[in-house]
């Protein structure tokens, strides 16, 4: 189907049984991961994330064994809305069997629905590099950590998807993970940005098929830049102030990761603490982080977020909106227990629309 601005729509479902890419898995969603999920599509909308909408959550009745969650555990079919679900992988399948073909048809229908001012393999591959450096750019404004950011999990869309399991930061760590399975940290929060450019190296590997390679390089290197500037425009958009200049923002995003990683303060409550520029200390000292704004380091941090001017209204209340995983823990236990979906319902009426 079509959106309102003209755009295809994708309807998708998770959870619906077996397809030829399970993997031997049963292909069933379990309803805490739909619950998970629908959590995770709506905090990340409100934060400004380009991000899938799930549509619906159904449960089925059925009894899953999971090793993961206390088992039987309830099931659902979950339907999700993207502009696209044609992800790198399906790039890499038709690379995989030499499929010159179909890599040229699906390249075409690509730029032909989604990319409309591209021309090339090679202008694809700019065009879902500039957007998934957005979308990471977001995701790093937004202290957000996707756990499995495989060439399956990413579209061409540059659309944000597939919630497994993901976190949110307590406090700044470069290195935390969200899958307990992410032994090596592979995909640690700090690491997305780089994992992103080697899942579209993958891409432009697919695409050496039908183009030179010196081309798709050519892409690649547009996304260095695209995702500083994305980042630029992330940050001062969650802070809600106005950019003066790149050296300048750029020292000042710097200087702000390093004081939220050396302070170890909470990560959701700084950014309710100081949105809408440097004229908010009387809020700060009332907030449970108040003794993190006592420190030369801090004074020094205030001074440079002094520099810009707001260009947003602050938080009208005091409650911190997040989704932190003692949260969500704490919204299943009722439904799991009692199936009381109040606080689940709450909860998202925190969230509002982005």
């Amino acid at each position: 189907m079509r959106g309102p601005d003209g755009r295809l729509m994708d309807l998708g479902t998770k959870g619906s049984g077996q397809t030829p890419w399970s993997r031997a898995g049963d292909g069933r969603l379990t309803l805490l991961g739909g619950v998970r999920e629908v959590l995770a599509t709506r905090y990340l909308e409100h934060l400004g994330v380009n991000t899938s909408k799930t549509f619906s959550l159904i449960e089925t009745g059925e009894a899953l064994q999971r090793n993961d969650e206390p088992s039987p555990t309830r099931s659902a079919v979950m339907v999700r809305l993207n502009h696209s679900h044609i992800r790198f992988g399906s790039f890499q399948r038709q690379a995989f069997h030499n499929n010159t073909d179909n890599l040229e048809k699906l390249t075409a229908y690509c730029l032909r629905h989604y990319h409309t001012e591209a021309e090339g393999p090679d202008g694809l591959l700019r065009a879902a590099a500039i957007k998934s450096a957005d979308m990471v750019a977001s995701w790093m404004a937004g202290g957000f950590v996707h756990g499995v950011m495989n060439t399956d999990n990413m579209n061409i869309t540059g659309e944000s998807f597939d919630y497994g399991p993901y976190r949110f930061l307590p406090t700044y760590k470069p290195d935390f993970t969200a899958a307990y399975f992410d032994y090596h940290k592979l995909y640690a929060f700090a690491k997305q940005p780089e994992i992103m450019y080697w899942n579209l190296g993958q891409l432009a590997q697919s695409l050496s098929l039908i183009c030179e390679d010196e081309k798709l390089l050519a892409a690649l290197e547009d996304y260095a830049p695209a995702y500083r500037n994305a980042l630029r425009r992330n940050m001062f958009r969650r802070f809600g102030i106005a950019p003066k200049d790149a050296e300048t923002d750029v020292a000042f995003i710097m200087q702000t990761f390093r004081y939220l990683e050396n302070s170890q303060c909470s990560w959701p409550q700084f950014w309710h603490d100081w949105e809408g520029g440097a004229g908010q200390m009387k809020r700060a000292k009332a907030s449970p982080n108040a003794e993190f704004y006592a420190s030369d380091e801090f004074d020094d941090w205030l001074k440079a977020y002094g520099q810009f001017e707001a260009m947003g209204k602050p938080p009208e209340t005091e409650d911190v909106v997040s989704l932190l995983y003692e949260e969500i823990g704490a919204l299943w236990k009722p439904i799991d227990e009692e199936d009381d979906w109040s606080a689940f319902e709450a909860k998202l009426g925190t969230y509002g629309r982005a």
